[in-house]
């Protein structure tokens, strides 16, 4: 049966069946507190919101988003699907989300994407469904479930975040692998998603005691590489910054 958080009592309570089936997250939990369920909208204008923030700080996400939301009210996928790209440039998307977001609505436009049905589908089929679109990833399609939708089992285990959390969570030598986390995240079915909650919430708390800022939203590895690269230049310009305090460009 396909489980969904709708409240913070869901979440709470898929939490108290996970760390029953797997002890070694207890103490995890005890650090990291139970986190807050943090949910969007789902459809289109939620899979679109994604899209806009890929590689970009928290701040210029929103911003950008609100200009889209004030420009185009309702956000409809056909409003979308037939606007014209220099428009959408100016309101700040770069040309692949552009390309991205106008693919989706057309594709929901023939009928070759029903996020309807992707909403009732379980993990699986649900981010297979979602990765056949383009612009549309696998970082993507498990973001849109866990947020969107409040999919419990949706498992993005290419999330650089995660994979650092589960190294010391778990007390691995190294940070796994996007496989080598998938293969962990098997353990934890029906509620990866649940997982996936404290693992990032337990992230911050790791590196708050380190001393080291971090965006309060996940981000994929694209964009934590192009936050190393963004940090790199810095230090070579003579700029220091923290690291995962720094402003990705897409």
């Amino acid at each position: 049966m396909t489980q969904f958080l709708h409240t913070q009592s869901d979440l709470a309570a898929a939490l108290a069946q996970l760390v029953q089936a797997d002890s070694r997250l207890i103490p995890v939990l005890e650090k990291a507190g139970e986190p807050a369920l943090r949910r969007g909208e789902p459809g289109f204008p939620g899979l679109a919101r994604i899209i806009c923030g890929q590689q970009l700080s928290t701040a210029s996400a929103s911003a950008i988003w609100g200009r889209l939301q004030a420009a185009f009210d309702p956000f409809h996928p056909d409003t979308l699907r037939r606007a014209r790209a220099d428009r959408l440039g100016r309101l700040g998307l770069s040309a692949a989300k552009i390309k991205s977001i106008k693919a989706i609505a057309a594709a929901i436009a023939r009928d070759e994407l029903d996020l309807d049905h992707i909403g009732q589908s379980d993990a699986d089929a649900a981010h297979a469904a979602l990765i056949e679109m383009h612009g549309i990833g696998p970082w993507t399609a498990d973001i849109y479930l866990l947020f969107c939708l409040g999919h419990a089992d949706a498992w993005p285990a290419g999330d650089l975040a995660l994979q650092e959390s589960a190294r010391i969570a778990l007390g691995l030598k190294a940070r796994p692998t996007t496989k080598e986390l998938a293969a962990i995240g098997d353990a934890w079915r029906p509620w990866r998603g649940v997982a996936a909650h404290l693992l990032w919430g337990y992230y911050h708390v790791i590196k708050r005691r380190e001393g080291i800022a971090v965006e309060a939203r996940p981000k994929s590895a694209t964009a934590q590489s192009a936050a190393r690269k963004a940090t790199e230049k810095a230090k070579r310009n003579g700029r220091t910054q923290r690291p995962g305090a720094v402003r990705t460009k897409p």
